[in-house]
């Protein structure tokens, strides 16, 4: 695969051009730590902001990652179809060839667990361990809306018609994200008595809400109605370590689903935490002390 390192010596990470088995031009980019290596896949739409803990340096881990496919400064592919999850995961294994890496722990968010699964299965060889967090192992739009008491025939509509309204809603967010700026300000009395580490959390998630806000929602609704294309996996192969971690308020993942899927995989460990679907953002130094977890298992086994 390609790669034309284009680093910011400014910036926490460093960027590379990578060029996907399409011929799509995917940015990657990495941290400027060292350690175990860590592939990132991220939440459809999500920056590297939104894990603050895991991406930190000096914490044990250097972690990769790239924009999905049209986000950021990704290119869109020549086919526009080419955005199923079977392509995110072609993305992911360019990045890991194009860092030099023979095998990654990988951890994934939302659509990102669909990836991480999808390349564990593909190629177990390169893979570590998996940690999901709030996502599933395909099927997902049977999962949206449990915590809201949809019932599971009518979610996948549900799911479909909500991705359609995106280019609606969407536009609608800089107007809300907007008036956090400068969020110092406005949220003076509320975070008067707050621990330095929540005053953190929300500065990170004004952070990752303005960059969601930028999305151009009419692609972004084209990638979000191809995962529900993307079918249940048989995760019963796996020997790697996996933990899943579900939010008991999720409205997007089905907490249940989740710990279905966790008793498929030999071995696996399910957590679950009182948060919602952003539950990088509730609990940043969780995220990292699972990853260790995660680490110490993998090394046990080996």
């Amino acid at each position: 695969m390609g790669v034309n390192s284009i680093a910011r010596t400014s910036s926490p990470f460093t960027s590379q051009q990578v060029t996907s088995s399409d011929g799509t031009l995917i940015t990657a980019w990495s941290t400027h730590g060292s350690g175990i290596p860590v592939l990132l896949c991220n939440g459809l739409g999500a920056s590297p902001s939104a894990w603050p803990a895991i991406v930190a340096q000096d914490n044990g881990f250097q972690v990769f990652g790239w924009d999905y496919r049209g986000l950021g400064a990704s290119q869109r592919p020549r086919n526009p179809g080419r955005v199923q999850v079977e392509d995110h995961t072609a993305d992911a294994r360019a990045v890991l060839d194009a860092f030099g890496l023979p095998s990654a722990t990988v951890v994934g968010w939302s659509l990102g667990v669909n990836v991480a699964f999808e390349l564990a299965l593909e190629d177990p060889g390169r893979i570590r361990g998996v940690l999901a967090v709030a996502g599933m192992p395909g099927g997902s739009f049977s999962s949206l809306f449990g915590s809201l008491g949809v019932p599971r025939r009518l979610r996948a509509p549900a799911g479909r018609l909500s991705s359609r309204l995106l280019p609606v809603v969407g536009p609608l967010m800089p107007l809300l994200t907007g008036g956090i700026q400068p969020w110092q300000t406005l949220l003076a009395p509320a975070i008067a008595h707050r621990s330095a580490g929540e005053v953190l959390r929300l500065e990170t998630l004004a952070t990752v809400l303005r960059e969601f806000a930028a999305h151009d929602w009419g692609w972004f609704r084209h990638l979000a109605l191809a995962v529900a294309d993307h079918a249940p996996l048989d995760l019963s192969p796996l020997t790697c370590p996996v933990t899943f971690l579900a939010g008991l308020y999720d409205t997007l993942v089905d907490a249940a689903d989740m710990r279905t899927a966790a008793e498929g995989v030999p071995g696996a460990r399910f957590r679950e935490l009182a948060g919602t679907h952003f539950l990088p953002l509730h609990y940043p130094e969780l995220m990292l002390h699972e990853l260790r977890l995660l680490a110490e298992a993998r090394s046990a086994r080996v």
